[in-house]
């Protein structure tokens, strides 16, 4: 059997138990490229069954011997770099460079990070009579989208394997692809049978089961809020514990003493990376009412520039999605300066990059998640009152400010409700933690934090 053909549970390739398939879709084309094993909940106790049995073995491995099989699985998807931009851009939509650029590249960064952290992690320690451990929580139920599909595995699948930790995976119907390279991935590095194991299916059917059985000692999910309160509810009904990577509606505060072309441009760049599909993208963009005819004009003209440059959104129901948000902002007095509704080619599942002006804090399109190439300006008269649009929702994962001085941008980061501010276009950082404050979730990922999420604490008094 074809590895595209089965799952992957126990170290070994295996169709679903019902014989039932999910077709995978181009967004591009619509065309259907391929056709992938759609589980249900006897395959999810499967797959749990041959993770709790590899536990044991698994979590008594040493940190070094564990850092080394990280280590050799970052080492195999750099040696398949080109495939697997190559399947993400297939089953994603996402230009090709994007995909080698980010969706290929940055989930190797991140690997590499947690062979590193997993040989130097301090999982034991001396505090005053006693001795504190660090052990792994168990088996890791993770349930990963499709906006980034590599990258949202291996967030989750190196911590919980640098942990000790076992894990059934459960990607998202539309990205299955990705999800199978990567188990060849973990297959091809020597990492025992049953440690990792992927099933793939509906979230309805066995992203549920996973949820809920009992087999399974943390749920790890990213994505719709609505989705995460439902598992947080099964998760909190079981005392189990969940880490949960959620929505976001996140601010770019652009301060009066700001290099402005420069913000602007870069937080529409920001906005239009990924179709928009990026829960932390900058979808607001706060501007000082001096300023802001200026830079409403600038972003115009800077998404009117991507054209066709950004990709597809992912499926038929985002791309309707979107087009709904764009309609509600216009009825709610939203100004179009560029993009719209409209289908800007006949085939595949386009939006054309979108900018709203005179956007206040009360509509829809400054409330909501959009999950779409689709930007909102809304001006502010001074800080306190950006302060209070940018934290004016229900969500809190990230953000981004700007000015003329460094320690200037901080002082106002330090007032925003946010798991993450980005400094005047500042880098990615593998190592430091992401997750957001209020609606959009509970833990962190990546770096220390990420890791510790899937670590349990035990202490011995002498």
């Amino acid at each position: 059997m074809k590895a595209h053909d089965g799952m992957y549970i126990d170290g070994a390739w295996r169709p679903a138990a019902s014989g039932e398939t999910i077709g995978v879709v181009n967004p591009v084309d619509e065309q259907v490229i391929d056709r992938v094993p759609a589980g249900t909940a006897a395959d999810i106790d499967t797959a749990v069954r041959a993770a709790r049995a590899a536990l044991p073995g698994w979590a008594a491995t040493s940190p070094a011997e564990r850092a080394a099989r990280l280590g050799a699985l970052r080492d195999v998807l750099a040696a398949r770099k080109d495939e697997i931009a190559e399947t993400v851009t297939a089953e994603l939509g996402s230009p090709l460079a994007f995909s080698q650029a980010v969706h290929a590249s940055v989930p190797i960064a991140v690997a590499g990070s947690y062979a590193e952290l997993a040989a130097t992690h301090a999982f034991e320690e001396k505090v005053g009579n006693s001795t504190v451990y660090q052990e792994p929580i168990g088996v890791v139920g993770a349930i990963t989208p499709w906006n980034y599909p590599l990258h949202q595995i291996v967030a989750k699948v190196a911590p919980a394997l640098a942990a000790g930790c076992t894990v059934v995976l459960k990607p998202a119907e539309d990205t299955p692809l990705t999800a199978q390279l990567f188990a060849e991935a973990v297959d091809e590095a020597g990492i025992p049978a049953g440690v990792f194991n992927l099933v793939t299916g509906l979230g309805p059917v066995a992203g549920q089961a996973l949820a809920e059985h009992p087999g399974v000692d943390l749920v790890s999910f990213t994505g719709s809020t609505a989705v995460g309160r439902q598992i947080g509810a099964t998760a909190g009904a079981a005392i189990k514990k969940v880490a949960l990577e959620l929505g976001g509606k996140s601010a770019n505060v652009i301060l009066p003493s700001a290099d402005l072309a420069k913000a602007v441009n870069v937080g529409v760049a920001n906005v239009m990376s990924n179709s928009g599909q990026t829960c932390s993208a900058w979808t607001r963009m706060l501007v000082h009412r001096d300023q802001y005819d200026e830079a409403v004009q600038l972003a115009a003209t800077a998404a009117a520039k991507y054209g066709d440059r950004i990709g597809p959104v992912v499926n038929a129901k985002q791309r309707a999605r979107v087009r709904s948000y764009i309609e509600k902002g216009v009825e709610e007095g939203a100004r179009l300066v560029a993009g719209g509704p409209e289908h800007p080619s006949p085939q595949g599942y386009f939006i054309a990059p979108t900018v709203f002006a005179d956007v206040t804090p009360d509509m829809t399109i400054a409330q909501e998640e959009i999950f779409g190439p689709v930007l909102s300006v809304l001006r502010y008269d001074d800080e306190d009152d950006a302060a209070r649009i940018a934290n004016g929702t229900v969500y809190g994962l990230a953000g981004a400010v700007w000015a003329g001085d460094e320690a200037e941008a901080v002082a106002f980061a330090r007032r925003l409700e946010t798991g993450q501010v980005d400094i005047n276009g500042g880098r990615f950082n593998p190592r430091a933690p992401f997750g957001g404050y209020k609606q959009s979730g509970v833990g962190r990922e990546l770096g220390a934090h990420g890791l510790s999420e899937y670590l349990q604490t035990k202490s011995l008094q002498f």
